[in-house]
Parts: structure tokens; sequence; C-alpha cells
């Protein structure tokens, strides 16, 4: 019988919260460690639509990305956004782990996957992010090599298709997209580090207007690629790594689309 807290221990063997940056709150969050999991969700966040779809699945756990409490919970209250999820999934006996910045910073995670999705070969790390227990430099965001040199007019569409994105933010900086550096969601801040490795190009997210102006002026190409977009990719690497861990649990990948801002064009 598996139960919460050996998933649990098992993620965080392979991306440890105690490498989590010191904002965030991930972990155990929700729930009681020794019920028995047969079937568990995987999302990028916990939303009300998420936690739907966990209760038509009639599953034990979700496991996200995002925090589902982020700040201090003060209280919970079917008036407090936070509270409500809290309240539903205790209800429906639903337990939440959410595996975050620990997530970015792990070999093997957010960001390794979307250097992958990319088709990168990682060479490196972009942002130093503290120590691991061996005494590597622990980095998030990644800096890697395309097999094959790409003009920006053809790494654009090619960016869009691999992760699903509706449509991409960007500066040419005018040069060749070869080197590249990526940090899966808000990313912006290190730009500067991405063009003082000699990156040529800078995949990110939730990019400010700020740093498409220094983009230019560094002359580095910069794209926004949704916050959504360049951290799900992770999603599916989890699944098969629990899969494969756990093979008589169910883990399903979330099929709900992020209900975020739409842009209208008159």
């Amino acid at each position: 019988m598996v139960i919460i807290n050996d998933i649990y221990a098992f993620l965080n063997e392979i991306a440890p919260v105690r490498y989590q940056m010191d904002f965030d709150n991930a972990g155990f969050l929700v729930g009681d460690g020794g019920t028995a999991v047969k079937n568990a969700l995987l999302a990028l966040d916990i939303t009300d639509a998420v936690i739907a779809e966990a209760i038509e699945l009639r599953a034990q756990l979700i496991v996200s990305h995002h925090p589902l409490i982020f700040t201090p919970l003060r209280h919970a209250t079917t008036d407090d956004l936070a509270g409500r999820k809290v309240l539903t999934m205790a209800r429906h006996g639903i337990s939440a782990i959410c595996m975050h910045t620990n997530l970015d910073i792990a070999d093997g995670g957010v960001n390794d996957a979307l250097m992958a999705t990319l088709g990168a070969e990682v060479t490196g790390g972009l942002e130093p992010a503290g120590t691991a227990a061996d005494g590597r430099t622990l980095t998030c965001g990644r800096v890697g090599k395309l097999p094959n040199p790409m003009t920006m007019a053809e790494f654009l569409p090619y960016v869009a298709g691999r992760l699903h994105a509706n449509g991409l933010r960007y500066v040419d900086g005018g040069l060749p997209v070869e080197r590249i550096a990526v940090c899966g969601g808000s990313g912006g801040n290190m730009l500067e580090l991405a063009a003082a490795k000699g990156c040529d190009t800078f995949v990110t997210a939730d990019v400010k207007y700020n740093r498409f102006l220094a983009a230019k002026e560094l002359g580095i190409n910069l794209i926004d690629a949704d916050h959504f977009c360049t951290e799900n990719v992770v999603i599916p690497v989890l699944q098969e790594k629990l899969q494969r861990q756990f093979p008589d649990v169910t883990f399903t990948v979330s099929q709900v689309l992020p209900q975020t801002a739409q842009t209208y064009c008159p």
C-alpha cells in the first residue's frame, strides 16, 4: 500500500524541499500523510477546476508546482480563496504536495525539462541558488546549446510549437539563436546573467517592459513564452518518474488549462 508520505519522501529525493528559496512555501501542505493513495493528479496549479477534476477522478492527492498556500493562512473559510480550497480538499479527502522553487532548481526539474523540450543540451546553470549536500553549487535557470543554429524567424514558431504557446512576446537582438539560456516562470531579472554567460537568446516569462528595453540595448534575443507554458513542461516528467516508482498508483496529468487573462486585439 502506497501512502502520501511515501510519495512525499520520493519527491524529496528528486527535488529536496530544503532547496526552496527563502520566500517559498513548498512541501506537504494539506492532508494526512498516512492516507493510502490509489489515484493522484498532477497539475501546475491547484485551482478550483483542478480540485473538481481531482474529485471526479476520486484522487487522494494533488501534486502541483505552485503552492496552494503561499502566504500565511490566518483563517480557512469559504470566503477566503485559499481557505475554501483547503476546506473542499479536506471534505473530499484530497491532500496537496507542492514542489515549487526546489523543483526549479533540482536536476531534472523545471529548467532541465524546458531545455529538453526546446531540444537543447544543458551546458551549465544560470543563477547560483545555494549549495547541495554534496557541495555542488545549485542553480536556477539553465544555459545550453541547440544542435543547429536558427534565425529568430525560425526559432519563434519553433518555441511556440514546442511549448504549445498561443503567442510570444519578444525582442530580436539581431543574433542567430544557438547558445540559449532559460528560466521557467518569472526570470526577467536574470537577463544580464544570460548575456554575461555569452548567450545569444534568453527564454523565460512574465517579462517587464524595462527588461525588453534592456535586451535590445544588450544585444540579446529575449522571448517571453508564458509562465504556464515554460513551467508546465515538467508535469509529464514528474508523472513518468512517479508512475515508474509507484506502479500501483495511477498518476494522471491534469487536462485543465490555465484560466488566465485573455488578450483583446481590436
